[in-house]
């Protein structure tokens, strides 16, 4: 396996990486065991809080159906080269549970208040003609550990090994 200069698998890393983003694709699994898979813009947590990922959505939709059937989903960060479109983008994987909170819950509406694209969905939503209480967030929380692929390694070590790229990292106690 692979050593750098500075070993970056841990998960200050990983989340500092995860912030960076603001769109992931999001696996419920309906009552059958079929899975749904849907792109969802997302926010995170506090830094101080337990580490959760919040989407907003219409509360009718199949994806939240399925959660409140089933809560195990999958959650996938895609991390695309943007210069070299040929090359297998990075990503964060992991599995968790997700539930579905009230539009007006005060740690999602915190998540979606850090980043312009989640801000302009909040207002977007409350400045048309989308009633409030036919929308939720969705809350997941990760299980603990969270799976990456070639996430901050070079792409000159992925050529050498591509096995290499893959690694996990534990979202520590008091972040759990």
């Amino acid at each position: 396996m692979f050593k750098t200069k500075k070993d970056i698998r841990n998960f200050e890393f990983v989340e500092k990486k995860i912030r960076k983003m603001t769109f992931g694709i999001l696996t419920t699994v309906n009552s059958n065991g079929i899975p749904y898979s849907v792109g969802m813009l997302y926010g995170v947590s506090s830094p101080k809080a337990k580490f959760s990922l919040y989407c907003l959505t219409g509360k009718n939709y199949k994806k939240v159906r399925n959660i409140k059937e089933n809560p195990n989903i999958a959650f996938v960060i895609p991390y695309p080269h943007h210069l070299l479109r040929f090359v297998p983008s990075s990503c964060v994987q992991f599995q968790g549970k997700a539930e579905t909170l009230s539009f007006d819950n005060p740690e999602a509406q915190e998540a979606f208040s850090k980043r312009n694209i989640l801000k302009m969905n909040i207002k977007q939503a409350e400045s048309m003609d989308v009633d409030t209480n036919d929308l939720v967030f969705i809350k997941i929380k990760p299980n603990q550990k969270i799976f990456c692929y070639g996430l901050g390694i070079s792409l000159r070590e992925l050529s050498k090994n591509v096995e290499s790229g893959g690694y996990s990292v534990l979202i520590p106690a008091e972040r759990y």
